[in-house]
C-alpha cells in the first residue's frame, strides 16, 4: 500500500457553505491538482478494472470539525486522485479513519 498526505480540506469544501460556484472554483481546483500531483508523484499504478480500495485517514487541526462532514470536503481530492491514475472515480471503494488533531492536520490517503 502506498500513502499520499494531502492538507486537511478547509470546511469551505464541506457543501454546507453557500457561496457563488465562482468563488468555490478556484479553491477546488486547486485541491483538485494538488491532490493529482501528490498522487502523480507517488508513482500509484491500479489495476484495470474492478474497485479500488482506498482509506482516508482524517487528522484534523483541531477539534472544531463536525467528523460526519469531513468525508464531504474530499471531493475534489478524489477528483484529482482519480485523474493522476486515469480511472472513472466510480471504481474508489472508500473507507475512513479519524484521528486526534494535530497541527496543522493533514488526511493521509491509502491505495491499495
Amino acid at each position: 500500500m502506498t500513502m499520499i498526505v494531502l492538507p486537511f480540506p478547509p470546511a469551505s469544501l464541506s457543501g454546507h457553505h453557500d457561496k457563488h460556484w465562482r468563488v468555490m472554483q478556484p479553491i477546488k481546483k486547486a485541491h483538485r491538482q494538488m491532490a493529482f500531483a501528490a498522487t502523480w508523484d507517488a508513482h500509484l499504478t491500479v489495476p484495470q478494472d474492478g474497485d479500488i480500495p482506498i482509506h482516508f485517514r482524517f487528522v484534523p487541526p483541531d477539534r472544531r470539525g463536525d467528523r460526519t462532514n469531513y468525508p464531504n470536503r474530499l471531493k475534489p481530492y478524489i477528483d484529482g486522485i482519480a485523474d493522476a491514475l486515469a480511472v472513472n472515480d466510480r471504481r474508489f471503494l472508500p473507507s475512513y479513519e479519524f484521528a486526534e488533531p494535530e497541527k496543522p492536520g493533514r488526511v493521509e490517503v491509502e491505495l491499495g
